[in-house]
């Protein structure tokens, strides 16, 4: 059975290669289900219309071949444009194999869609400069262009470009597994649609796992309120914000959401908000989970309503100005998990709280601050990811760039902490809420409010029922 969510980074991917291969799977085999299934995709797209296919000298150009060979079996118009002569015995093979034209480098191409096949996940450094301009004028001169595995020019596990001026694309292929650039930014952002062919790669431990589509459950006959979770939210000084998060987090699956506030102004009536003693709320046997941090602030007031949130032994979901308030302190005596939802200002801020030199990839860095702290880390932005202590990464599709929009980030705070009040662990809890957050952008009409993306959370959460 494939295993279709797991991200692997290119050591992982040539390491389960080398088991397939060990299990008497050949490279050229691998390499004919790979291009096949990727000729597959580019039909959809071109069918018979012009396709020129960019081969490198890799084993990627090999792919490029046998995709290009699969089209002109099917009747479609597809001419290789060879950057140079195969390098590996797969390429070669798979070359000697296409029944049709081959052009040089130096061909004036054009037509309807470009494959790149010229490098693939296994490139550390820039194009060479005749390598780069080829592939830029051929980008310019066809009107939709996919990509093979990675877009060549990226780096494949930290999702940077190798260099400037690369094109973008309408449609990127993954062969076998994900990569790590397939969500993170900025090569994430010039991939267009994302498609996978598996090849047969078997789960490999550790690996990252791609978010996908939380499957949620109907409360039980017998449920009330408080079976299904009851979740306190921490107002403070601005307390529009604790509201957007409490509103976003009542359509999330809580049973019940009660927002701590020094004022009931501008809540909705049906909204309990408590305006007596934070220590008395947050001492509820009944709380499942504390939301602090939405509007929280950052003066003694702030500093305290924290540490009480913290002490209470329930899990809590840590987010905003309650980021930049954390010390390792803080969490010293707790048991019960931690959720932090920092974005790349917080998750700095929480790299200085607990000693980190912030180097490396993004999901390194996410996962150092969790293995640090003891927190899961929600790292947000346009390539969320999460990471937890134990090591587990998952990361997120791209979402919608219309989310860039002043709170959005409470409704995803509320929505996380409505699943965690559910009860579910932690780590699942903060996937469940970036995979329910993201739906609802999907679900809105651009332009939108955070409160419009806090009322679509319920549609989101009702299509994985």
């Amino acid at each position: 059975m494939p295993h279709t969510d797991q991200i692997l980074t290119v050591a992982q991917m040539r390491a389960a290669e080398a088991l397939l291969v060990a299990a008497g799977t050949s490279v050229d085999a691998l390499m004919q289900v790979a291009g096949r299934g990727a000729a597959e995709w580019v039909w959809r797209l071109a069918g018979r219309h012009k396709v020129t296919v960019l081969c490198g000298p890799g084993n990627n150009g090999g792919d490029g071949y046998v995709i290009a060979e699969a089209l002109r079996e099917r009747g479609g118009q597809a001419v290789v444009v060879a950057a140079s002569e195969p390098a590996t015995d797969a390429c070669r093979n798979a070359r000697a194999l296409f029944g049709g034209e081959v052009l040089g480098a130096d061909a004036q191409m054009d037509g309807d869609v470009l494959v790149d096949c010229l490098f693939g996940s296994g490139l550390t450094r820039p194009l060479m400069p005749v390598h780069a301009a080829l592939l830029a004028r051929l980008g310019a001169s066809h009107t939709r262009r996919v990509a093979i595995d990675v877009p060549s020019g990226v780096q494949s596990d930290s999702g940077m470009l190798l260099g400037g001026g690369l094109p973008g694309h309408d449609l990127t292929i993954a062969l076998g597994a994900w990569k790590f650039a397939h969500f993170l930014m900025p090569a994430s952002a010039g991939m267009g649609t994302l498609r996978l062919v598996p090849i047969g790669v078997a789960a490999v431990e550790g690996a990252a796992r791609a978010i996908g589509r939380p499957q949620a459950k109907a409360p039980a006959p017998d449920s009330h309120k408080y079976r299904r979770g009851l979740l306190a939210v921490v107002g403070g000084a601005m307390p529009g914000a604790a509201i957007l998060a409490a509103i976003a987090a009542q359509g999330a699956g809580a049973g019940y959401v009660k927002l701590f506030a020094d004022s009931k102004r501008h809540a909705p009536a049906d909204l309990v908000v408590d305006t007596g003693a934070l220590a008395q709320v947050l001492t509820d046997h009944r709380n499942s989970a504390i939301l602090v941090g939405p509007g929280l602030g950052r003066d003694a007031t702030a500093r305290e309503r924290l540490a009480v949130a913290l002490a209470d032994p329930v899990p809590v979901v840590v987010d905003a100005d309650a980021l930049v308030l954390l010390a390792p302190r803080h969490l010293a005596e707790r048991a019960a998990p931690v959720i932090a939802t920092p974005h790349e200002g917080e998750l700095v801020a929480l790299e200085r709280a607990f000693g980190l030199d912030g180097a490396g990839t993004r999901p390194e860095r996410a996962l150092a601050v969790a293995r640090a702290s003891g927190m899961v880390v929600v790292a947000k932005g346009p390539d969320t990811l999460v990471a937890a202590p134990d090591g587990q990464l998952a990361c997120a599709a791209r979402g919608s760039s219309w989310l860039s929009t002043a709170g959005t980030g409470d409704v995803l705070a509320g929505v996380i902490a409505s699943r965690l009040a559910t009860g579910i662990a932690a780590f699942d809890a903060a996937c469940e809420g970036v995979w329910l957050h993201g739906e609802a952008a999907r679900l809105c009409a651009p332009a939108f409010t955070a409160g419009q993306l806090a009322a679509r959370v319920p549609a989101a959460l009702a299509g994985c029922l």
